[in-house]
């Protein structure tokens, strides 16, 4: 008997009907190593997974790649679940994968530190661009859910703590898909048109994926980008989401929120009663101090004697009088006396003395005193000082 000659597709068929009876390949978790990881402008992921001596090829159409909450890396470890079948067209079987979670923490844990590394990259975190809070808020906007406790305790709590605030809530969802862009449309929304000085956004305490909304990059990027300082108060204490940490304050709890965002009224009275004691205080020392040199000014002599000033300018001006008649009249004598010393010394020096001595002097008709014998000719009229008077002659000869 001749044995059956299969064609390369009726193989092909074969092994895949034979692949999709067999239970255990129909919804199995294999796992491995990603690598060649690619993503399509259709939507649809194509990797292989990979260990130290094998690997498989693997798909994970648009509608199972949508559900991821991280971004997959080439070398990522991962725990992939879905079905093994045979591609008929090419022969080559493949997983077909249907969930992929990190190994070691859960999808969304791996989901947040990627996000975290990156915003923290880009400068999100940094404490630069953090805005400090008003201490004396006028309006606060709250964003949160409108139907939660975490909203009725920040209410309560601001309007004990400073019922002098406005408070304006602006009730949005805080979990589900939903939630990340009413959230983030809220925050533009309060900061855009200036509903509150600070902004407050959170909600009450769950699980991490209750509290997903606030690990959103659109809600980090909201806040990043918001004029207004905003507090963060999302879950617990322990509870730490993307939203603390670009916010501009974080608190541990809603509750905690209300009270970082005002002072405490019964703080603010004891502080006002404390300095209005400190204010009476000075003023009534300064009062005090200011009747003591009253007292002391009403027993000087010029309160007591009205007349003491006057005596007492008239014998500094009769003193000043006294002085500067003892200056003038040393002043006059220096001045004479060297006005006399300067006569004589002109008067030693004085033509006239010369000529007492029988000397003469001799001038032109043009005033130019005679000094040598060049200085005339015969026929010259001169005019002669004598020690006594002068007279007229005519230049006879000239002798050199």
């Amino acid at each position: 008997m001749e044995p059956h000659v299969f064609s390369v597709t009726e193989v092909n068929q074969l092994v895949k009907l034979l692949l999709d009876n067999e239970p255990m390949l129909q919804n199995i978790c294999v796992r491995g190593e990603l690598s060649n990881y690619k993503m399509y402008p259709s939507g649809h992921h194509y990797f292989s997974l990979k260990d130290q001596e094998g690997s498989v090829r693997c798909v994970m159409f648009k509608s199972s790649a949508s559900r991821l909450r991280f971004q997959p890396e080439n070398g990522m470890k991962v725990l992939v679940t879905g079905r093994v079948a045979v591609f008929p067209r090419d022969g080559a079987y493949q997983l077909y994968c249907a969930t992929m979670t990190p190994e070691g923490v859960g999808d969304l844990a791996a989901a947040f530190e990627q996000l975290k590394a990156r915003l923290y990259a880009e400068g999100l975190f940094d404490p630069a661009h953090k805005k400090p809070l008003p201490p004396y808020p006028k309006n606060i906007a709250i964003v949160t859910s409108s139907a939660g406790a975490a909203v009725h305790d920040m209410i309560r709590i601001l309007r004990r703590r400073y019922p002098a605030a406005k408070v304006i809530l602006l009730p949005v969802r805080v979990q589900g898909v939903e939630a990340p862009p009413e959230i983030a449309g809220a925050i533009r929304y309060a900061d855009r048109w200036k509903i509150g000085d600070i902004i407050i956004t959170g909600r009450g305490g769950g699980s991490m994926e209750d509290l997903w909304a606030f690990n959103d990059e659109r809600v980090a990027r909201a806040i990043y980008q918001c004029e207004t300082p905003v507090i963060s108060a999302v879950g617990h204490e322990p509870d730490v989401t993307i939203s603390d940490f670009v916010a501009d304050a974080r608190a541990s709890t809603p509750s905690n929120a209300a009270e970082i965002a005002v002072p405490d009224r019964s703080e603010l009275m004891r502080w006002l009663r404390s300095a209005g004691q400190r204010m009476e205080q000075a003023e009534s020392a300064r009062l005090e101090a200011l009747r003591e040199k009253l007292e002391a000014l009403a027993q000087t002599r010029c309160m007591t004697d009205h007349l003491a000033y006057v005596e007492d300018r008239r014998m500094a001006l009769v003193h000043l009088q006294q002085r500067l008649g003892d200056l003038a009249g040393g002043t006059l004598a220096r001045k004479r006396q060297r006005f006399a010393s300067l006569s004589a010394s002109l008067d030693a020096m004085s033509p006239l003395k010369v000529l007492g001595r029988g000397y003469a002097v001799a001038r032109k008709e043009s005033g130019q005193i005679l000094k040598s014998w060049r200085d005339a000719a015969p026929g010259d009229r001169l005019a002669v000082t004598l020690g006594e008077g002068g007279l007229t002659a005519t230049v006879e000869e000239v002798h050199p």
